[in-house]
């Protein structure tokens, strides 16, 4: 079954730490190689991105940044498991990893099960 995670955060929470660019390579790549990955992506920041907004039959374009969002999706995943608790455990570790190398980050990692994907 495919699973589509996703990571929240507050989007400025200083450089990334010694170390966990080349943890997390090493995490994407063990799981692209074993097939429990099967895409994932880290986001540009929200001063590049735009809001399309649906509100009494209108639609509305903001553009970022998002000032009154705390936090924001900094990147996803889609994986491949078996078990909703195989996904869960990959969740684990990716936030470990933050928690490793990382521990002042403040955030959390969703994970869904994608009940519809188009060929």
């Amino acid at each position: 079954m495919r699973y589509f995670t996703f990571i929240r955060a507050a989007e400025n929470q200083g450089p990334l730490p010694k170390g966990f660019d080349q943890a997390m390579e090493k995490f994407i790549a063990q799981h692209l190689q074993n097939g429990t990955l099967v895409q994932t992506a880290g986001l540009a920041r929200t001063a590049q991105g735009v809001r399309i907004r649906m509100a009494k039959g209108k639609l509305t374009l903001i553009d970022g940044p998002f000032a009154e969002s705390k936090e924001v999706i900094g990147g996803y995943a889609i994986l491949e498991a078996p078990t909703r608790e195989q996904a869960i455990e990959i969740g684990r570790a990716f936030m470990q990893l933050h928690l490793d190398y990382w521990p002042e980050f403040v955030g959390e990692a969703e994970i869904r099960a994608m009940d519809f994907v188009a060929p």
